[in-house]
């Protein structure tokens, strides 16, 4: 068996493989709840025979979203969607996984291809973004975020818990908190975001608070059976790559310590200026480093997106899981394509029967 096929187990729940779906928005949502297009989605990605499929960026308040189309977990009327697109996912034989998240000083934003800039000031769906600091990412997002107050954030990390308790009743098994790519959480952590001269800014305990604590306070109403894990931005490749990744090597320790179990290793996005050099599973050794020195296991996307290269990062314990996103959409069924290539037996077993009995017992021998 390929390495990319052995299951992985983290506390009750068993990965039938190491393929995962990771969260991709579809900015299709309306008042955050599930439609059509969500249930059809995330039903066709469960039956292409991943281990672990999540649920997109899933805004914990309304100004948490990205754009006025992102999903919402701030109200119990979101709850029956989601717990629809939580069964169909565990019917396709996935693990049902969400991600929650507050895009800070990025949200309120057009959706990508209508602009991927800010929403006009003028704009009927617009809101004030918030963050850490009064400072804007600039670039195609220039709008000035509010500065958190004491309150402010309390009630963040409050209506993050809230979130997690809907997530539980509607059925899902595996928690992702997102504090990457320049969203609140991450803003908090990075210089670039937080000029912060109180607790929650300035050297690296302070820019950590709001994540451990946030993170400490879901871990009360998690269940402890089930994962928690994160997504982290932990470098920017901004010039400061080895400042950053020992504090994230550090912050993920204290993950660890208050309850993590997982970590989906990922790019800061705190600055329009970073020079990032793109490249197939350009972040493995970089993941590598996070599971090794912090001794969790851990993920990371970003071109691995071919089933040689994806087997070889788990082979060679770089990573335990490979998030495989855009070769998912081009392709549902990456997973039994994956099998194939690499040379599995019956690939079709990775498959629900009703396609699996179609494209093994009367495929030619040579297609099996």
């Amino acid at each position: 068996m390929s390495a990319l096929f052995e299951p992985l187990k983290i506390k009750d729940i068993t990965l039938r493989n190491r393929i995962a779906v990771p969260p991709m928005c579809q900015y299709s949502a309306k008042d955050g709840l599930i439609n059509e297009w969500h249930q059809a989605h995330y039903a066709t990605l469960a039956r292409g025979g991943a281990g672990l499929v999540v649920v997109e960026a899933t805004g914990v308040s309304p100004e948490g979203r990205i754009t006025p189309g992102c999903l919402g977990l701030w109200d119990d009327k979101h709850i029956e969607g989601l717990t629809q697109v939580a069964e169909k996912i565990k019917q396709g034989g996935a693990v049902a996984g969400i991600q929650l998240a507050h895009a800070g000083r990025k949200a309120s934003a057009n959706k990508p291809w209508e602009g991927d800039d800010h929403l006009a000031d003028n704009d009927p769906t617009a809101w004030q973004p918030i963050g850490p600091s009064a400072d804007a990412f600039g670039a195609n997002l220039p709008r000035t975020p509010q500065a958190m107050t004491k309150s402010d954030i309390n009630r963040v990390k409050q209506e993050f818990v809230d979130a997690t308790k809907r997530a539980i009743e509607a059925g899902f098994e595996w928690l992702e908190l997102h504090f990457a790519h320049g969203y609140l959480a991450q803003s908090f952590f990075s210089e670039h975001a937080n000029k912060r001269t109180d607790e929650y800014g300035g050297d690296f305990a302070g820019r950590s608070r709001f994540l451990i604590e946030t993170l400490q306070a879901v871990r009360k109403e998690w269940p402890e059976n089930l994962p928690l894990t994160v997504r982290l931005g932990v470098v920017e490749f901004d010039g400061n790559d080895e400042k950053m990744l020992s504090e994230s090597v550090e912050l993920v320790k204290q993950f660890k310590q208050a309850g993590t179990d997982f970590v989906s290793v990922s790019i800061g996005f705190n600055t329009p200026e970073a020079d990032i050099p793109w490249g197939p599973a350009f972040l493995a050794p970089i993941a590598q480093r996070i599971r090794d020195e912090a001794q969790i296991p851990v993920a990371t996307a970003w071109g691995v997106d071919t089933p040689e290269l994806a087997n070889e990062t788990i082979a060679n314990e770089q990573i335990d899981v490979v998030m495989v996103g855009r070769a998912h959409l081009a392709n549902p069924h990456w997973t039994y394509y994956a099998a194939k290539q690499l040379a599995k037996e019956d690939p079709s077993w990775v498959l629900p029967a009703p396609y699996a009995h179609w494209l093994h017992r009367y495929a030619p021998a040579a297609e099996r």
